[in-house]
């Protein structure tokens, strides 16, 4: 029996219980699904629940007495051994051995598909993450959103959303300005401008610049005065240093949708769009010469200039039409994923939410993800000989590998700070997490193939009930755990919770291959109990590749 199957049966129970009088219960009020989970002591079942105490009051009764009422119709479904009424009203559950095993053949069966559910289906949804500035190789910070915003994605795809991935493209603006003025200055070989870029990277793009020029037959860019000059190293530098920056995401298995460029929303008149739209909503004043728009209204702890005196729009301006662009082109949520230094940026998002009507929380949401500071032989990882002055994607994946980077970032919630050690990431030891939960499926894998080579094949029997052992209803039950994890983690936007789980599935896993054998032993003949045990080891297999999958990180079959 799956969770989703006990809990159909509670609530037919529930059902039942409404329709012959016995609860005074409004029918409106049962829950589409009655939550489950698992008790915190093995003892106390498999699965409980307080929906008696959730539903008691409404039903004009007590919780307890509501939950004994209910216990006694679930015992009496199949594959139900008993319901115990703990406390104020929780009921605890356990199922026959059976019943629980065949949590197993429906895990092989369902395949890649086990895990996934239908709780934001219907909904389209908006990520923006990464969106580094493009005038310098992607640091760890950005790489951090990366691997958070990529597995975020996919775990929102298991649970029924549609999503699309999205990069905004900063190709206008200052820092764009100062990037072209670094190359420039490198490639007469000035000093870079005091508030330029400095690193090996930029005299590598500005000679690129150059060499491409030249190549393509036209004049030297050094050449040109200076206004010229400086637009032909913005044009080619901006396009070089993103098309690294775009080449070092997808090595590290991170693609987008819609790669949205800032400069756009200026050209095509989206700016003075949204502005008119806020003006028509009557949030738009003016004073001092300039266009303002009255955020306060909104809980902003000041009003915004978006366009200036000297009728230059104010970088908020691109906001606010970047966010009515996105609701425009047809998403129900957008979800931005931001840095440490972005917490200011809150406020003044949520006013522009509400002041186009919409709900903030709910149409904007906006993450804030902490820092990450590497270690290697105990001591800081400062800086990267080709960047200079930061730690970039490419010296992380250099360092560990995509795999145990993509995992370690993606292991811990993004509004913390975290310390990577790159030496424990690159060892094949237990207490490098990534290798723990690898290395625990190249482990069913083998049980696999070992037990294919003894002769035990699936297909020749099944017997649920002969999982009885205490390691198989602990496997089995965090097993049963993975669908209800993955819903919770998109709720949350926590993709670490996914990796957190596959950490206590594969430490379940490797106890019970410690106590239970599927291939026969010395004398033993193949039965039905091996071919059962071998259902259970492929369930995990699935399970683990399935949670793998989610974090982008692969799922080996040799370690």
């Amino acid at each position: 029996m799956t969770p989703a199957q006990l809990s159909e049966a509670l609530r037919a129970a529930l059902v039942h219980a409404v329709d012959d009088g016995t609860f005074a219960l409004d029918p409106a009020a049962i829950p589409a699904t009655v939550h489950l989970e698992r008790p915190r002591q093995r003892d106390h079942g498999d699965w409980a629940t307080n929906v008696a105490m959730q539903l008691a009051k409404k039903a004009g009764t007590n919780p307890r007495a509501f939950a004994e009422e209910l216990a006694r119709r679930l015992a009496q479904t199949a594959g139900v051994a008993s319901v115990e009424v703990a406390g104020p009203g929780f009921l605890n559950i356990r199922l026959d051995a059976a019943a629980a095993g065949e949590l197993a053949r429906s895990v092989v069966e369902q395949g890649s598909e086990y895990g996934q559910n239908e709780t934001l289906a219907g909904v389209a949804l908006n990520l923006e993450f990464v969106s580094a500035n493009p005038t310098g190789p992607l640091h760890i910070g950005g790489v951090r959103w990366a691997a958070v915003g990529d597995s975020l994605a996919r775990v929102l795809q298991a649970s029924g959303a549609a999503v699309s991935r999205e990069y905004y493209f900063n190709d206008h603006g200052a820092q764009i300005d100062r990037f072209s003025r670094s190359l420039l200055a490198r490639a007469l070989g000035e000093p870079a401008p005091e508030d330029g870029y400095g690193g090996n990277y930029i005299s590598e793009i500005a000679e690129q610049v150059v060499a491409d020029a030249l190549a393509a037959g036209e004049t030297d860019p050094r050449t040109l005065p200076f206004d010229e000059a400086n637009e032909a190293f913005r044009a080619r530098g901006v396009d070089l240093m993103f098309a690294e920056i775009r080449k070092s995401l997808e090595d590290f298995g991170v693609e987008f949708d819609v790669y949205f460029h800032e400069d756009s929303l200026h050209k095509s008149g989206a700016v003075d769009h949204a502005v008119e739209r806020l003006r028509e909503l009557g949030h738009v004043f003016e004073a001092d010469g300039a266009v303002w728009l009255r955020t306060t209204t909104f809980g902003d702890d000041r009003d915004r200039v978006i366009i200036r005196s000297n009728g230059e729009a104010a970088y908020i301006a691109g906001d606010i039409a970047y966010y009515l662009d996105k609701r425009e082109r047809g998403f129900d949520r957008v979800v931005i994923m931001l840095g440490a230094d972005h917490h200011g940026y809150i406020g003044r998002m949520m006013a522009i939410c509400a002041a186009f009507g919409d709900t903030p929380g709910v149409n904007l949401e906006i993450l804030i993800g902490q820092l990450v500071n590497l270690v290697k032989d105990g001591a800081p990882v400062r800086m990267s000989k080709r960047a200079g002055t930061v730690v970039t994607i490419d010296d992380l994946v250099d360092a560990v590998g995509v795999d145990a980077a993509r995992y370690a970032l993606a292991r811990s919630s993004a509004d913390s700070m975290i310390d990577l050690d790159l030496d424990l990431l690159s060892s094949a030891k237990n207490e490098n997490p990534v290798f723990y939960v690898q290395y625990a499926h190249a482990r069913t894998v083998n049980v696999g193939r070992n037990a294919a080579e003894a002769g035990v094949r699936r297909e020749d029997g099944f017997d649920a009930s002969l999982l009885d052992h205490e390691s198989e209803s602990v496997l089995l039950g965090r097993i049963a755990e993975f669908p209800r994890v993955v819903a919770r983690a998109a709720e949350l936007r926590e993709p670490h919770r996914v990796a957190r789980y596959l950490e206590e599935l594969a430490g379940s896993y490797h106890k019970w291959y410690d106590q239970r054998r599927v291939a026969p032993f010395g004398d033993e003949v193949v039965g039905d109990v091996h071919r059962t045990r071998l259902w259970l080891n492929d369930a995990t297999r699935q399970v683990l590749a399935n949670g793998l999958g989610m974090l982008g990180v692969s799922a080996p079959e040799r370690m």
